[in-house]
């Protein structure tokens, strides 16, 4: 029995949302109670208590769309020619880098980035993978390093003609096998997903091949969706349809198949979307970096779609998100009153129903039931925090590296800023060792 108390617990539950000198009760890997410190302390006498001291106890953060496997691009000399377009930056770094991958560094790709996401509260992720020459197997590894370091995962292969037909076929079987053993395994901390990169990399034999494979697993697919105007461009030219339209014709689209990005898209497959109940995620500070546009998320919000947030890898913060998503929107639309509801909705509330698509219990809310996800978070408010500011608060005064203790499935990853039994060093040595080796590669 765990007790986290003395703090200021944000729920995310509309019925109590917040409880000054709160405390919640964990045992095993749910929350069973929840009030105020004292009484909760009186009453589970022999419990292990962590002391918030004042601080904000919250929901773990939940970032649905990730690449691991580019955690090696960070400080690599890139020979390539200056990238004009989205196509030019997959060529000349993302492909490049994917394919220079061993399993060995598939590993440790994963590991790095999720060691930083503890230490930033983060403890659900959805992960698209990539590394084409060391595709068998893949997930496998990403799945033995989030084991390890105890946090809440969603893995896919990023299925692809690019590299040819055998190595699209090993994407698929890859896809396919982790599928089947995540079903029989059925637990909460690990899920999977059927990768696909992009329609401009799905051949209609392909596309046919994941639809045959993907069927009775009860999953969709993870897929790049407009992200840059060439993938739109290609669709209409090969196909006659916009890609949403494809996707829709096809048979991809459904409650469990989340489309990432969507920024290139037509209006009417905004309403495709919305008919077929896809979730899609939003990832502004890639999509700035890559120059490719800003997602039209606050039509789609009006459209009642289900809107997640995730980092493509972008960072391991999803707070930096959160602000970059709040002020991408009002500098788009040269109107400062936007994106204040929605980007809030879709890290605290969204994310969490994307989750829960996938899994049998609930996250990202602190209730009784619940699973244990919980983070400290170190935050002294210059002015009151109520359920109708709470949000604001956060964007204008955190950031991940305020997380100070960090809890999934009810069991202590991070305290005190000190990670539980992970040597984060000998972990970036060895990093460190690969990336060089790598680097020699590209």
């Amino acid at each position: 029995m765990l007790l986290v108390g003395n703090g200021k617990v944000i729920t995310r539950d509309d019925t109590r949302p917040i409880i000054n000198g709160g405390c919640v009760v964990v045992d095993e890997n749910k929350i069973v109670e929840i009030g105020t410190t004292k009484e909760l302390k009186e009453k589970y006498t022999d419990a292990r208590f962590i002391d918030a001291k004042n601080r904000l106890i919250m929901p773990g953060f939940i970032n649905t769309h990730m690449h691991y496997y580019s955690t090696f691009a960070r400080g690599m000399a890139n020979d390539s020619p200056p990238a004009k377009n989205l196509v030019d930056i997959l060529t000349g770094l993302w492909w490049r880098l994917d394919r220079a991958l061993t399993l060995e560094d598939v590993y440790y790709s994963a590991i790095v980035p999720m060691v930083d996401e503890i230490k930033n509260g983060v403890t659900t992720v959805f992960d698209h993978h990539a590394s084409a020459h060391a595709v068998r197997g893949s997930l496998f590894k990403i799945a033995e390093a989030a084991e390890k370091i105890g946090i809440r995962s969603n893995l896919c292969y990023e299925t692809s003609d690019r590299d040819g037909e055998k190595i699209a076929d090993e994407g698929i079987a890859e896809n396919a096998e982790f599928i089947k053993y995540c079903n029989t395994k059925n637990d909460d901390m690990l899920r999977a997903m059927f990768g696909l990169h992009a329609s401009m990399t799905i051949s209609e034999k392909t596309l046919e091949k994941c639809l045959k494979s993907i069927a009775g697993l009860n999953t969709g697919f993870h897929v790049h969706t407009g992200e840059g105007v060439e993938d739109e461009l290609d669709s209409r030219a090969k196909y006659g349809k916009g890609i949403v339209e494809r996707w829709y014709d096809a048979g991809v689209l459904c409650d469990k198949t989340i489309l990432v990005h969507c920024i290139h898209v037509a209006e009417n497959e905004l309403d495709l979307i919305k008919e077929k109940d896809v979730m899609v995620v939003h990832n502004p500070e890639s999509n700035m970096g890559n120059a490719v546009g800003a997602s039209p998320v606050l039509e789609m919000y009006k459209k009642g779609i289900l809107l997640g947030l995730g980092t493509d890898g972008y960072t391991n913060d999803m707070m930096e998100s959160y602000k970059v998503g709040n002020i991408i929107h009002k500098h788009v639309k040269k109107d400062s009153t936007v994106a204040y509801t929605e980007i809030p909705k879709m890290l605290f509330e969204n994310n969490r129903k994307i989750t829960e698509r996938f899994i049998n219990g609930q996250v990202g809310i602190l209730k009784e039931g619940a699973l244990a996800d919980i983070i400290i978070v170190d935050y002294n408010p210059p002015t009151p925090i109520n359920e109708n500011n709470i949000n604001s608060h956060l964007l204008f005064g955190i950031n991940g590296r305020c997380v100070d203790t960090t809890i999934i499935n009810g069991k202590v990853i991070m305290e005190d800023r000190e990670l539980m039994g992970i040597d984060e060093e000998k972990i970036m040595a060895k990093s460190r060792e690969l990336a060089s080796d790598l680097w020699k590669r590209f």
